[in-house]
């Protein structure tokens, strides 16, 4: 007589509905697996409702402005722009709105996916609880995410400050911008409220870009400083104070280590990200955690609830920490289809990863920077070349972009570093060749449309063989060679 079996409510159980949770729980679904998506906030998540999506759309407004206070190069004569701070904020949300209806609640409720609008939290190893309804399951996918790290700094709690969460909903434009941050968050909003009229100052501990090739960051640099925007590297801030106007608005100040002071009228903190922990009580699930996210495997399956996997922004895999990007998300979602659903073996791998600060030019790294690459014990051959001396970016007035290879002696790529007008177009190419390992001579090789930016990795990639085909040998070769008929 066969033993009484309770099932399990759900095959899946996917806490939190922003790129990673909709994924899986599409998929899932789509397999015919029964599904719970439960989300305490908006569907989609940061990247629909507070971050990819809005600051591209902002971004996009800012890059229009200066291009048409730049348009006398070409003689063209355009008055100054004005700014309807009003009408970009509708552009901003309907960007938002266009995208929506893909994350929606109806839709995946289409699917036959069970949406729960609640907090979720473990009662057991099997089993969480969300809006007063407990839930067991075969699978549980942790997909919450990260949020904005808000500093311990004196004098925080008084005066008011943004995240990437609540600068987008400002109904007026900042005067001065005070940003706490210079990576890619910072100097993307830094480049778009300069270029839309505001004044923008950047207090950064490091450097800026840090984690990017020092070399491709100065060019960067360069380019924020044109815009106006004022940058402080290696100032640390000591606290901040209120300070406000007569007429009532806000403002604040920004007190540095150095004894320096700077007056604004808005603060926003941009020093980095951490996962959203709090609230799942992780414990009564059997789940192991770090400061860095959900403990898991190569694989993202938890290392202490065989049940239990995590995707995205609150993963933690092998220990070689989360990476907060929404194509990472996406990757992770791919792994677990393998190995959780299909029980095929499948890993994360960063080597080829790509990242973008999508700023004007964008900067992207694909693989190892030179650092990187030194520090891991490569011997390393470093190309370079300026995407300015392309036919194209002479035609359109370019000047700054720099294309920079990281390559083994033997012509594997290993990084690729690329500051250029839409640098994150061209980073696909890289990210398939590292991927691949696919040997430089096939970018070298390769047969692109001309005039392009493009051609600055080809021509970067074509300097590792030049001086190979020019040796004395190569020479002696080709002499004998013209003698033949």
């Amino acid at each position: 007589m066969m033993p009484d079996f309770d099932p399990p409510d759900f095959d899946v159980v996917v806490i939190g509905a922003g790129a990673a949770g909709l994924s899986v729980a599409a998929f899932s679904a789509g397999l015919g697996l029964k599904v719970a998506l439960v989300e305490r906030g908006r569907m989609g998540g940061d990247c629909l409702n507070y971050g990819c999506v809005p600051s591209k759309a902002l971004l996009a407004a800012a890059h229009a402005a200066a291009a048409a206070r730049r348009a006398h190069r070409f003689g063209v004569r355009l008055p100054e722009p004005e700014i309807d701070w009003a009408a970009l904020r509708a552009h901003v949300q309907g960007a938002i709105a266009h995208i929506a209806p893909i994350d929606s609640e109806a839709r995946f409720r289409g699917m036959g996916v069970e949406v729960v609008r609640a907090s979720a939290h473990f009662v057991a190893s099997d089993m969480i609880e969300a809006g007063g309804r407990r839930m067991t399951f075969r699978r549980c996918v942790i997909a919450a995410g990260s949020q904005a790290i808000v500093p311990d700094i004196p004098g925080l709690g008084p005066v008011p400050w943004l995240t990437n969460e609540t600068i987008f909903d400002l109904e007026d434009p900042p005067g001065h911008l005070i940003i706490l941050g210079g990576g890619p968050i910072g100097l993307e909003m830094a480049q778009a409220h300069a270029r839309l009229g505001c004044l923008v100052t950047v207090i950064e501990a490091g450097r800026i870009a840090g984690r990017d090739d020092p070399e491709l960051a100065d060019g960067l640099r360069r380019a924020l400083l044109r815009d106006g925007v004022t940058l402080l590297e290696g100032a640390r801030l000591a606290r901040v104070t209120s300070d406000r106007p007569a007429e009532g608005g806000p403002g604040l100040v920004a007190h540095l280590e150095d004894g320096r002071q700077i007056g604004g009228t808005h603060l926003l903190l941009a020093v980095g990200r951490t996962p959203r922990l709090a609230g799942l009580d992780l414990v009564a699930g059997g789940v192991e955690a770090t400061k860095r996210g959900i403990a898991t495997d190569a694989g993202l399956r938890s290392t202490t609830n065989r049940r239990v996997w995590a995707v995205g922004d609150i993963a933690d895999p092998a220990g070689i920490g989360p990476r907060a990007f929404t194509h990472v998300a996406s990757q992770h979602a791919g792994i677990l289809a393998r190995r959780m659903l299909f029980r095929l073996p499948a890993k994360v791998n960063y080597a080829a990863l790509p990242r973008v600060t999508y700023t004007d030019p964008e900067l992207a790294q694909i693989g190892l920077t030179e650092d990187e690459a030194r520090e891991a014990g490569h011997e390393v051959t470093i190309l370079r070349f300026p995407v300015a001396e392309t036919d194209r970016a002479v035609a359109e007035g370019i000047e700054e972009g720099l294309v920079k290879l990281v390559v083994t002696p033997k012509g594997r790529l290993l990084g690729a570093g690329i500051l250029a007008p839409h640098a994150g177009e061209m980073a696909g190419t890289f990210a398939l060749m590292i991927g691949r390992k696919l040997p430089l001579s096939a970018l070298a090789g390769l047969v692109l449309p001309y005039p392009t930016l493009a051609e600055a990795a080809k021509r970067a990639a074509g300097d590792f063989y030049a001086p190979k085909l020019m040796s004395p040998l190569v020479k002696r070769v080709v002499g004998w060679l013209k003698r033949l008929p």
